[in-house]
């Protein structure tokens, strides 16, 4: 029987519907599954690509020994139970999206699933956390750090506030 390792996991959380009690929820859920985690700052951002409420972000780092496809699986499963229908449309309100955007230093693309996610390089609420939890980190397709990805940014002009009072949890 082969041993599983760990991996080192980033996770993005956004959320527009009650963001309030969602983030908060899914953070213990994601505790309860995965141990400890690394949590950087909740942003606000304004919603992209529709009219909606602002989101609120963050990126949220676990330790797991499922290989990315189970992961995803489990993620898309806490985002069920936060009320998260999955529509064609890409950009519509949520009430949680989970999205995994690093597994270790692994480069995969396969169907839905790739590695690192692009959104890394487009947004910057979520390469602004991901650059202060995990800015000496190396992006694997670019061999930069994550905040050396932040510094030559072209978006940091993107509207994103840092929200007081800290994770959630």
């Amino acid at each position: 029987m082969t041993e599983r390792r760990l991996v080192n996991a980033w996770l993005s959380l956004g959320s527009n519907l009650a963001p309030e009690i969602h983030i908060p929820t899914a953070l213990r859920e994601l505790e309860r599954l995965f141990g400890d985690l690394r949590i950087s700052p909740i942003y606000e951002s304004r919603s992209i690509g529709f009219e909606g409420a602002n989101f609120h972000n963050l990126v949220v780092g676990i330790l797991t020994d499922h290989s990315p496809r189970e992961l995803v699986a489990e993620l898309r499963e806490v985002e069920k139970r936060h009320g998260r229908e999955r529509t064609p449309e890409k950009f519509s309100p949520r009430t949680l999206d989970i999205d995994l955007l690093t597994y270790g230093e692994q480069i995969l693309d396969d169907g839905p699933i790739q590695l690192p996610r692009d959104e890394i390089r487009k947004y910057a609420f979520v390469l602004l956390p991901l650059s202060e939890v995990a800015g000496d980190e190396i992006e694997p397709r670019s061999g930069r750090t994550y905040s050396q990805l932040w510094e030559s940014f072209e978006g940091q002009d993107q509207d994103l506030w840092r929200l007081d009072g800290g994770s959630g949890l």
